[in-house]
């Protein structure tokens, strides 16, 4: 028997999205996976979905019209971001924060919101980063500065929401 079945992980996101199968055909366009697996409920709407992103998989379903939103804020590393980018755009998200290179985490990325609601952080790790420096980096004004942009923009996103 194994740990974690179905190639999940110790922790596996379950998102409620209205309208999760274009929700599903967003996740598959950005990330280019398999189909997902899904399973219908009587009514047609989605009890159950499962999609694997690189190693990890996301299940989803669909949320109910009386439901509150709920939107996830999910984070991706992926081989190369400005290509995964460009598709998450073609596949109708919005840019939430521009693509940044961050000497403190080693990761060049971004934000984007998809047509859904939901927030992703994609990022490529570039190289890791030595904690000894990590004082001489909070230290430098055009990293504070990058970090600014990076939480303002979600703050706005966020607020947008009221």
């Amino acid at each position: 028997m194994t740990k974690n079945p179905g190639g999940k992980g110790t922790v596996t996101p379950y998102v409620a999205v209205r309208g999760v199968v274009q929700w599903l055909e967003f996740v598959e366009r950005t990330f280019e996976t398999e189909k997902s697996f899904v399973v219908l409920n009587d009514d047609g709407t989605v009890g159950h979905a499962e999609v694997t992103v690189g190693d990890s998989v996301l299940m989803a379903f669909d949320s109910k019209p009386e439901w509150p939103d709920t939107p996830s804020l999910l984070s991706v590393f992926v081989d190369d971001v400005d290509a995964v980018l460009a598709r998450a755009l073609e596949a109708g998200a919005t840019v939430v924060t521009e693509l940044t290179t961050s000497r403190i985490v080693g990761d060049r990325g971004c934000r984007i919101k998809d047509p859904q609601g939901n927030i992703w952080w994609l990022q490529t790790h570039l190289y890791d980063v030595d904690p000894a420096t990590l004082p001489e980096l909070f230290a430098d004004p055009a990293e504070l500065a990058a970090m600014k942009v990076l939480q303002d923009s979600f703050d706005a996103e966020m607020r947008s929401r009221r």
